[in-house]
């Protein structure tokens, strides 16, 4: 009897121990699976979090490089080029040339930021061989052959072309004074 006095004293107590084990593993089951849910949340949080800051880093740079931009933009549009331009002749007793001069000068608002740059463009070039005398003074078969002139009297029989003024909007008028006596 001492045995199932023994069994009946210590079964309750095998069946508490029991019980109370295996409500220890399902409570640990429910935590792990608790636990395990809060770090699921937990990582679709950060992975948000972490999407929306790269987002609004995006954001900000694009803002920034808009903002660069319109203020770049502004600031080149206050740069322009004033230019100008006249036609040049320039003559001599064997040829005659034209050429257009078309200057250029860099401003920032109304400050110049440079002087005048000129660009030259032929636009017409030829021999004035017609309004030169046949027989050449300088020749030296003519003076030999020929009566000798004097200069001045050879002077006054040669056209020496003048050379017409220049627009007003030229910066250099440049005359070129006619040879011999006027």
């Amino acid at each position: 009897m001492h045995m199932d006095a023994f069994l009946w004293m210590f079964l309750p107590v095998f069946v508490a121990g029991g019980s109370a084990l295996l409500s220890f593993y399902i409570m640990q089951a429910k935590m792990e699976v608790a636990l395990a849910k809060e770090r699921e949340s937990l990582a679709e949080a950060r992975a948000t979090i972490t999407s929306q800051k790269v987002t609004m880093e995006e954001r900000i740079k694009a803002t920034e490089e808009a903002a660069k931009r319109r203020s770049l933009d502004e600031f080149m549009q206050d740069f322009r080029v004033e230019e100008r331009s006249y036609v040049r002749e320039s003559k001599s007793l064997t040829a005659s040339r034209k050429t257009m001069v078309m200057q250029e000068r860099l401003f920032f608002r109304n400050i110049p930021l440079s002087n005048w740059i000129e660009h030259d463009m032929l636009v017409e070039e030829g021999n004035d061989l017609d309004q030169l005398p046949m027989p050449s003074a300088f020749a030296t078969s003519t003076i030999a052959t020929t009566e000798r002139l004097p200069l001045s009297k050879f002077l006054d029989d040669v056209k020496i072309p003048r050379e017409t003024p220049q627009p007003s909007g030229a910066l250099i008028a440049a005359r070129i004074p006619a040879f011999g006596a006027q």
